[in-house]
């Protein structure tokens, strides 16, 4: 399968602010173009441009940064960006703690990858550290990476770093050897695992953890691909104690290894399976971390079972995490095209509001979904929607459905800055002004997009100013085609006058504004003239009924709320 590449501008304001990104492009000189443009435009003090290679495999994408600029460019050593915080280790147990193994996992991602090992498995296998070792330069070049983040929040030396490293990671790595070789770790058959972990949790000192954990590496060594994997762990849940130090020693292991497989691009995209796009992949995983993930392999059914009883908190919270981080991904939803990422986006987000709770709080799901809206607005993606709309309506159509599928108010505002040229343009004129459909129609739609507009998230001046587009147009048409005139002039009686615009009203013809202001105008004149209550009245009359005044009141106030024309307004101008 081919990489995908996309280049990101970053921008940077003001002498001490920091990066943000600006906009996305799948070319690399269209990325450069921008970049060079904020900066004569003075629109930053600062830019630079990402590259962006996502490789399939490992679910995983490869950074490269092709561009800087800037009038305060901050001083950064080149190796030092973007690598990950280290944590500092001292003794041989400290690389058994939750961040060493993370850091460990960011390290050599592509290394237990290609071997399909979790870090536990790693870090407790002599043969999986041999293999390591053997690689050399990889090895070394991740005790390089840590040692240099570790260099830029000191004043020791590099190389001293690297030497402490590389000796922590020598002693490490022999007292596995040391450990395997007297055979420290069991060999466990099914069925007894159970013992073993009440039987570690009851002698004294700390390495319980990591001899069970050696045991279980050993227990899943068999295992040749993920799901066998993941299997051969989740069919240890049922071996767990009742209750003690024994099941808690025995089910944060369990859950441990596998929140590493989850954590892992590669594991967790051979586990959920393939498809089509990243939508229908995102909503896989939705689907796992609810517990309904109906799956064909033995492991993910197993996962999604526990994951619906609220078990494995840490493999859970690793779907929550990669969720949220797919989401916050450049990579498209789709590849049919923006009307169709908004589709799957908004399945998406109707599955996981459903799904939030304590692993996925309602702030980082608004947080992802704000981000993934921004891609949705960049430039080439509005232009690659827009592209094949046959005429102005269909272009105002697409924006729209665009702003109710996207979160986040600068989103909306930045969509706005694509609404409004078309609005003020003369081929929105044309197609509004001079078209050969009926001009009641054109009204009609024009008093469709505003409604839309009105109950839309834009900030309250945007929408204003839109709003108020659609009425000038709506109301030029008018004055073109004199309906409301030719209304007016063509009713038989003031009852039915009336009516005819309510019905307008009703029907959601007329837009708010100078066009809904002269038709209640209108309405409120005829519900002046001498006879009106009479004749509505007797107009609503059924064959073989007794007059109702009252009742016929109740409904015409009704209706002329509906217009936008209150009760005591109406009462005050009735005319008997």
């Amino acid at each position: 399968m081919a990489q995908e590449i996309h280049f990101e501008i970053f921008k940077r304001v003001g002498a001490k602010g920091g990066w943000s990104m600006h906009d996305v492009s799948s070319s690399r000189d269209a990325a450069l173009k921008v970049a060079e443009e904020l900066m004569k435009a003075e629109k930053a003090t600062g830019v630079k441009v990402i590259k962006e290679t996502y490789n399939p495999e490992t679910g995983d994408y490869l950074s490269l940064k092709i561009y800087e600029d800037g009038h305060t460019k901050m001083k950064v050593d080149k190796a030092a960006e973007d690598v990950p915080h280290a944590i500092p280790c001292f003794q041989p147990d400290d690389l058994y703690s939750y961040h060493a193994r993370s850091t460990i996992a960011r390290l050599l991602t592509d290394f237990l990858a290609r071997n399909r090992w979790t870090v536990t498995e790693l870090i407790h296998r002599a043969d999986a550290l041999e293999k390591l070792e053997a690689t050399g330069t990889q090895f070394q070049h991740a005790i390089q990476k840590v040692a240099v983040a570790q260099a830029a929040t000191t004043t020791t030396p590099v190389s001293q770093i690297v030497k402490s490293l590389n000796e922590l990671a020598t002693k490490s790595i022999h007292r596995v050897y040391r450990d395997d070789r007297e055979k420290r770790f069991p060999v466990v058959t099914p069925g007894k695992f159970g013992a073993l972990a009440t039987k570690l949790a009851e002698t004294p000192g700390p390495g319980a953890a990591y001899v069970l954990n050696g045991a279980i590496a050993n227990h899943l060594r068999p295992a040749k691909a993920w799901d066998e994997k993941l299997a051969l762990l989740l069919k240890l849940m049922p071996e767990l104690p009742a209750e003690g130090k024994g099941r808690d020693l025995l089910l944060a292991s369990i859950d441990q290894i596998a929140a590493e497989m989850l954590n892992g691009s590669a594991a967790l995209h051979e586990l959920i399976g393939e498809h089509e796009n990243l939508g229908e992949a995102l909503a896989a995983m939705v689907r796992l971390f609810s517990g309904n993930q109906a799956a064909a392999n033995q492991g993910m059914t197993l996962l999604a079972q526990h994951f619906k009883a609220d078990e494995l908190s840490e493999a859970r919270t690793a779907v929550a995490n990669r969720i949220l981080a797919e989401m916050k991904s450049v990579k498209r939803l789709s590849h049919l095209g923006v009307t169709h990422e908004l589709m799957l986006l908004r399945q998406i987000a109707n599955s996981l509001v459903l799904a939030q709770g304590k692993y996925l709080s309602h702030e980082d799901i608004i947080a992802a979904f704000t981000l993934r809206s921004k891609r949705l607005v960049a430039h080439e993606a509005i232009g690659n929607l827009l592209s094949d709309a046959k005429d102005v309506d269909e272009k105002i159509e697409r924006l729209l459905s665009v702003e109710e599928n996207i979160i986040g108010a600068e989103n909306k505002r930045q969509l706005t800055t694509f609404l409004m040229p078309i609005l003020q343009s003369n081929a929105f004129d044309a197609h509004f002004l001079q078209a050969k459909t009926p001009p009641l129609t054109r009204m009609q739609r024009l008093a469709e997009l505003q409604a839309r507009v009105r109950r839309s998230g834009f900030q309250d001046k945007e929408r204003r100013e839109i709003s108020d587009l659609f009425d000038k147009t709506a109301s030029e048409i008018d004055e073109k085609g004199k309906v409301l005139e030719t209304i007016d002039s063509r009713a038989a009686t003031n009852v039915e006058r009336a009516q005819t615009l309510l019905r307008l009203f009703a029907s959601n013809s007329i837009t708010e504004g100078r066009l809904s202001a002269k038709a209640r105008e209108i309405i409120l004149g005829c519900l002046a003239r001498p006879g009106f209550l009479t004749g509505y009245v007797a107009q609503q009359m059924r064959p073989g009924m007794k007059p109702d005044a009252d009742a016929a009141m109740k409904e015409l106030m009704a209706t002329l709320n509906k217009a936008g024309i209150t009760s005591e307004t109406g009462l005050k101008n009735i005319a008997a």
